[in-house]
């Protein structure tokens, strides 16, 4: 038998856990209508928070923060909305994957724009910003895979130039790591990037753990290591038929199929889905 450790939020008071994820028993399973208001309502208040934020702040404008930044921040996290509001049951949306992998993912670009710089002039440091680039998106990856904090969004696709070779200012095409290197007004702000995304961060889950947690569950974990699940292969790309059974003759969950000819008067067994 299996003795499993208490949790430690459980001695904590049940109007605060209840705000960071803790559930003394399974929550059911929330209807797809209340999933599908609840994650336009923390989508737009994150996003709106965060704009605002460093839009408004007199902080940020007493620093010279260009104010495009706060579009930048503000759709980067658009792009973690889509987990984190949206998907929050999935482990690249939980907080060690946000913080972390954001974080991993902006110090990485800074510290490889950091030493391209040192290259003899701009101009030749402007003819390889593409390597710059490419370089800190592929090296965050990896990074984040160690360190299992890995987060789509901090973990860009490629930059567009163009035919001059000029790397569009489009924050739509680029994330954390490789604006730090292709980006103008994100690179002028050098070490500061690090604290302007981390704020973001800390902004975005502040928004989902009130958001999430109203009428369903968020985070699943905090500290667990956010490790991808893997998709079932489909049994024409070679995976198992459905309906197979497995080594010991026993048959598999959820492995009934039901010739269309068998459908009248048959009930379709569902099996209890988990949280």
């Amino acid at each position: 038998m299996h003795h499993h450790r208490p949790h430690r939020l459980e001695k904590w008071p049940t109007w605060l856990s209840k705000w960071l994820g803790y559930r003394p028993t399974a929550p059911a399973k929330t209807p797809d209508s209340i999933v599908w208001l609840w994650s336009f309502i923390g989508a737009f208040c994150g996003i709106s928070l965060i704009q605002a934020v460093f839009g408004q702040a007199q902080y940020f404008i007493s620093r010279d923060v260009p104010p495009i930044i706060a579009s930048y921040v503000g759709i980067l996290k658009g792009a973690s909305a889509v987990l984190i509001y949206g998907a929050i049951e999935a482990p690249l949306a939980q907080p060690r994957a946000l913080l972390g992998g954001h974080f991993i993912g902006a110090l990485t670009g800074v510290c490889i724009t950091k030493l391209f710089h040192m290259l003899p002039t701009e101009e030749r440091f402007q003819q390889l910003i593409w390597l710059a680039g490419s370089l800190s998106c592929a090296t965050s990856i990896v990074f984040m895979q160690m360190t299992a904090t890995t987060h789509p969004p901090a973990g860009p696709s490629p930059p567009h130039q163009t035919y001059d070779g000029t790397v569009l200012s489009d924050m739509s095409i680029g994330a954390t790591a490789l604006l730090a290197a292709v980006n103008t007004e994100v690179r002028d702000l050098g070490w500061y990037y690090l604290p302007v995304i981390l704020l973001s961060s800390a902004l975005a889950l502040a928004v989902a753990l009130l958001a999430d947690n109203i009428q369903r569950r968020y985070p699943v974990f905090w500290f667990q290591p956010a490790v991808a699940i893997p998709a079932p292969v489909a049994p024409g790309l070679g995976g198992p038929e459905v309906d197979d059974d497995d080594d010991d003759g026993a048959p598999q969950k959820d492995t009934t199929r039901v010739n269309s000819t068998e459908n009248t008067g048959t009930t379709k067994r569902e099996a209890a889905s988990v949280v």
